[in-house]
């Protein structure tokens, strides 16, 4: 995923050693510089931060602001077994590092990101949902589905601005192993046609299990939105459980990015 500054796109390169480069147009550096940073690996945080550094070495007094619209490491926000690393800290330290005036993220997977961030600014699940499926969930009658307890704040949130109404679920993980080893439904949804709601889908167990769950409670049209499209095991395996599947962005690459069962709305 490329790094934006001031619209253009980032040159990178790496060396044959792994070491990653960057040049920028020095013409485009002016007072006021802005960033947009799709972080998917390692390299790409490294080509922020040389990005950055070469940005000042033009315009020291230069005004950074940054966006980044999944911001990596955040799923680690507890250390849930010794000897782990807070790796969410680890991020936020790196991205506080490079001082710029506002750090914008999108949809965060908890409240200790941007706790963690200086100058953050938020693009909440909420207002990303009722900006792009509004008139869907009003015409279709949906309710909005939590899919565990640490999405039931942002979803009813959510629901408030669409005026709709929220069904609870829960699952249960093994912290060892990531597995999900249970999941059920706070609510009877027979009849009812569905929209679940949640910030990040990777390789997308936790919403197969729970439309399973769905269906055999007698769900009806089943949607699913997530702001983060990983999407590590592809669309095959998930995209049957749903009518269709809505993201804020994603990490897919040609040809599954012109999925017919995906709609992306940063396109």
């Amino acid at each position: 995923m490329p790094i934006i500054v001031n619209g253009k796109k980032l040159e990178t390169f790496q060396f044959s050693g792994g070491e990653c480069h960057i040049k920028i147009n020095i013409a485009d550096i002016s007072d006021k510089t802005s960033i947009t940073a799709h972080l998917s690996s390692s390299d790409d945080i490294m080509c922020l931060m040389l990005a950055v550094d070469a940005i000042r070495r033009v315009n020291p007094a230069t005004v950074i602001n940054l966006t980044i619209p999944y911001f990596p490491y955040a799923r680690q926000d507890r250390v849930c077994n010794e000897g782990e690393s807070l790796s969410v800290k680890v991020m936020a330290d790196i991205i506080n590092s490079l001082h710029c005036a506002s750090v914008t993220i999108y949809d965060p997977h908890s409240d200790v990101t941007p706790a963690l961030l200086n100058n953050c600014k938020i693009i909440p699940l909420a207002e990303i949902v009722s900006n792009h499926l509004a008139k869907m969930v009003a015409d279709k009658k949906l309710a909005l589905v939590s899919p565990d307890a640490g999405a039931e704040k942002k979803t009813r949130m959510a629901a408030k601005l669409l005026s709709a109404e929220v069904f609870c679920s829960s699952k249960t993980r093994d912290t060892m192993t990531g597995n999900i080893t249970a999941t059920a439904i706070h609510a009877d949804v027979n009849g009812r046609d569905l929209l679940i709601v949640d910030d990040i889908c990777d390789g997308g167990r936790t919403f197969i299990e729970l439309a399973k769950e769905l269906k055999g409670g007698g769900a009806g049209d089943i949607y699913l939105y997530v702001t983060h499209g990983i999407f590590s095991q592809g669309l095959s395996e998930i995209s049957p459980h749903f009518k269709h599947i809505y993201c804020y962005y994603t990490m897919l690459k040609d040809p599954e990015i012109n999925n017919p069962t995906l709609t992306i709305f940063s396109k």
